[in-house]
């Protein structure tokens, strides 16, 4: 792989430093630019361009690809521009493709909730089966950072990545399909299409469907061929695993779903189930999924990573029999909050706070489905957090699961979540574990 012409970084995050490093190693005398939307743009050995002058630079030809990051939307009228110009438009993991596809057994998974989850659970069970495998990226490294190094890539996918994605799995599988994302998309349409290219392509590639993607008729035209499906399950195999999670730390029927996927999918990849059971037994939460704190006898449940209401029920339904205290509410998606209100009082919300800005909207919805539900708008969470510590003997367990993204108050979940724990350390106790 060569570049004949310079090389501009469309964003300056995670894989925007790995491809850095990347075209380092390849061809280190190659110019790099870089250029951000928003923050800093700082990347060694690159030169700036700011955002204003990116359609003149086109125009003048200043470099020859773009390699852009996945936050960054495709649809961008500056794409098109470039594409008219004759500059591609690539991505981290479409260079990983090109340099590193070839001779090697790709899995990957992608899906609008439990994808993480899903491909970590792939990654143990194929490595507890003696098997060369690696995990990147949105869970792990970069494409690039990963590079050549296992005979196994496990790829957990954003609609981001799928949506351009250039080269074909071996197994491509999606966990689910709700909406999300429509402001990078466009549009929920465009979200659907972005995502499942991932199997709504020319290939023999084998597929992998969780329950709820199964169940899709969107997904079902996509898959085209279903003799690309791997084999289901037997039901002894099932009940084994079902055996598995209920003694792990995998919580709620969702990750049920989530393990079951990943045992299909990686027993198709060669493990075996001595290696699936092991994997289960080895999973650990991933921060901010259903991450558990305690102080005392108030259960902490950081579940900052659900961005919508699909995942704010999941998170619900995985704590049958609580008091529940629920934050929710964050950057606006036009998401539907209808059902997830009318759910509140049967799954044991005893206490609902919102943040702006889809929290009003929720908190509308439950005051009329749930007279009785103890709603309470607050402008931030640190207000949320207060509200709660003085109602303290009306819940047991408090959750933050959102439904929304966190744009508007935090520069993303990760950051969410983790001022979510520390105001509860603050607010209920020192001797958080």
């Amino acid at each position: 792989m060569r570049f004949d012409e310079p090389v501009l970084l469309y964003g300056a995050g995670r894989e925007a430093i790995s491809t850095r490093q990347f075209l380092r190693q390849i061809q280190p005398d190659l110019a790099v630019f870089v250029t951000a939307d928003t923050g800093s743009a700082a990347i060694d050995g690159t030169a700036f361009i700011p955002p204003r002058e990116i359609e003149q630079a086109i125009g003048e030809r200043r470099f020859g690809t773009i390699v852009k990051s996945p936050g960054v939307s495709r649809y961008k009228p500056i794409f098109t521009h470039a594409a008219k110009a004759g500059i591609a438009v690539t991505s981290n993991l479409n260079l990983w493709g090109a340099a590193y596809r070839k001779n090697r057994t790709v899995i990957a998974i992608s899906g609008t909730k439990g994808k993480s989850t899903t491909a970590t659970l792939v990654h143990l069970m194929l490595v507890r089966s003696g098997l060369d495998a690696g995990l990147a990226g949105n869970v792990g490294l970069a494409p690039l950072d990963i590079a050549d190094k296992h005979a196994i890539t496990v790829f957990e996918l954003s609609s981001y990545q799928t949506a351009d994605m250039a080269f074909v799995p071996d197994i491509a599988a999606i966990t689910n399909l709700y909406p999300e994302h429509v402001d990078w998309h466009g549009s929920v349409e465009r979200y659907f299409d972005d995502k499942l290219h991932l199997v709504d392509r020319e290939g023999s590639f084998a597929v992998a469907l969780g329950s709820a993607a199964a169940g899709n008729g969107r997904v079902a035209r996509a898959v085209r061929d279903h003799r690309r499906l791997v084999r289901e399950l037997t039901p002894q195999e099932a009940i084994t695993i079902e055996g598995a999670v209920a003694h792990s730390r995998l919580r709620g029927e969702h990750n049920l779903d989530n393990a079951l996927l990943a045992a299909k999918i990686a027993l198709a990849a060669g493990a075996t189930m001595g290696g699936v059971l092991a994997g289960i037994a080895a999973f650990r939460p991933l921060p901010h999924r259903l991450e558990e704190h305690r102080i005392g006898t108030l259960t902490i449940v950081d579940d900052s990573i659900s961005t919508t209401p699909e995942a704010t029920k999941a998170a619900l339904a995985a704590y049958p029999g609580r008091r529940i205290a629920l934050v929710a509410g964050g950057h606006e998606r036009e998401q539907d909050y209808g059902e997830l209100a009318g759910l509140l009082a049967m799954r044991g919300v005893t206490v609902l706070v919102t943040l702006p800005v889809t929290g009003a909207r929720l908190a509308e919805a439950a005051r009329k489905a749930a007279p009785d539900l103890s709603v309470s708008q607050c402008p931030d969470l640190e207000a949320a957090i207060a509200t709660l510590a003085s109602i303290r003997d009306r819940f047991d367990t408090i959750i933050l699961s959102p439904g929304a993204p966190s744009y508007n108050q935090f520069k993303n979940f990760e950051e969410r979540g983790t001022r979510f724990v520390e105001l509860c350390r603050t607010q209920f106790g020192t001797n958080l574990a």
